[in-house]
């Protein structure tokens, strides 16, 4: 670390402007790590006085069990963040959720979806952006695009990529019938500035359409929302959240861009996501996660088998058991032999 503000404070540090953002964003990382460090010594030393407190007799208990969870918390978060070492873990996540066929049932199970990521993102202090929102006809969503920015938020949320299925007895139903309902989750990184992506004019394919849904005052009722065609891949993106056309097209370009990056990143894996497909049954458009509300509740994750009985939290945005069985099962497929 020291070293490293030496050659900050070099005169011809910043000449090479892309040199010097890599060497900031790692000092970032290493001031990140040295401050949980501290925190976690922190910690330590308050559960030690705790402890003495009870040896002498003082009544903590309760004071020392919340102690104790609030580190046991830290710890279990510091541990998932051990796991996470892939070249765009460290980036921010943009997610688009798409419902399957199924009409009101899928967009309301897609909206469902939406809600239990947000709730997610918030517990972890993680900004939640809402970036496009295609309202259903009678109910939920038939598209949305949001963007979690937080530590290391695409390595933990990258998982969720892949279909979500719901069993419940359905609210749509007038005889209480159950359903089974369809959603899909796609998960890229937000690729910063430095990276570059060739994007050529000619091969975009730009429409304009009226802002709907949720979104705010900043939602009017003109053509400002913008989707993006890239025709050579068929990649889309779109953004109406934003005050302008002209705004809208700036960030659904950086949509883009990191879509077709996240394209060109999985073609140079081909290979190696075979093989981790045939070993862990990990693909992109198969079922990954089942939620049932009846006729019992549990939600079981079919490539780690985790299974969590109380459903209703998992929906609330209690996320982290399913991130951090999947990170280690990531491990244990990369480990040779």
């Amino acid at each position: 670390m020291e070293a490293l503000e030496k050659q900050i404070a070099e005169p011809q540090f910043w000449q090479d402007q892309e040199a010097s953002q890599k060497i900031l964003t790692v000092r970032k990382r290493l001031a990140e790590i040295l401050e949980t460090d501290e925190k976690l010594a922190r910690r330590l030393a308050d559960v030690e006085t705790y402890f003495e407190l009870a040896r002498e007799g003082e009544s903590i208990t309760a004071e020392l069990r919340g102690e104790l969870d609030t580190l046991r918390q830290g710890v279990d978060r510091l541990e998932t963040k051990t796991l996470l070492g892939g070249e765009n873990d460290h980036l921010n996540a943009i997610v688009t959720i798409h419902p399957g066929a199924g009409g009101t049932e899928s967009q309301d199970w897609a909206d469902m979806l939406l809600r239990m990521y947000q709730r997610w993102a918030e517990q972890r202090g993680c900004k939640f952006t809402l970036n496009d929102y295609q309202p259903g006809e009678e109910a939920g969503l038939k598209s949305a695009t949001f963007t979690v920015a937080g530590d290391y938020a695409y390595g933990l949320m990258h998982g969720e990529t892949g279909v979500h299925r719901l069993v419940r007895i359905s609210p749509f139903d007038s005889n209480q019938r159950r359903h089974t309902s369809f959603a899909s989750v796609f998960v890229s990184p937000e690729i910063d500035d430095s990276i570059l992506i060739e994007v050529k004019p000619e091969e975009l394919r730009v429409d304009t359409y009226r802002s709907g849904g949720k979104g705010g005052q900043h939602v009017n009722t003109t053509d400002s929302a913008v989707r993006i065609t890239h025709i050579p891949t068929g990649t889309v993106a779109q953004c109406q959240n934003e005050r302008s056309q002209h705004r809208n097209r700036e960030v659904a370009m950086k949509f883009l861009r990191s879509r077709l990056y996240e394209l060109e990143l999985r073609k140079r894996r081909e290979v190696a996501d075979k093989l981790e497909a045939s070993k862990a049954d990990i693909d992109f458009g198969s079922q990954i996660r089942s939620y049932v509300l009846h006729p019992y509740r549990l939600v079981k994750d079919h490539r780690t088998k985790l299974e969590v009985g109380d459903a209703d939290r998992v929906l609330d945005g209690n996320l982290d058991p399913f991130i951090k069985s999947y990170l280690l099962s990531r491990r244990e497929v990369a480990k040779p032999g």
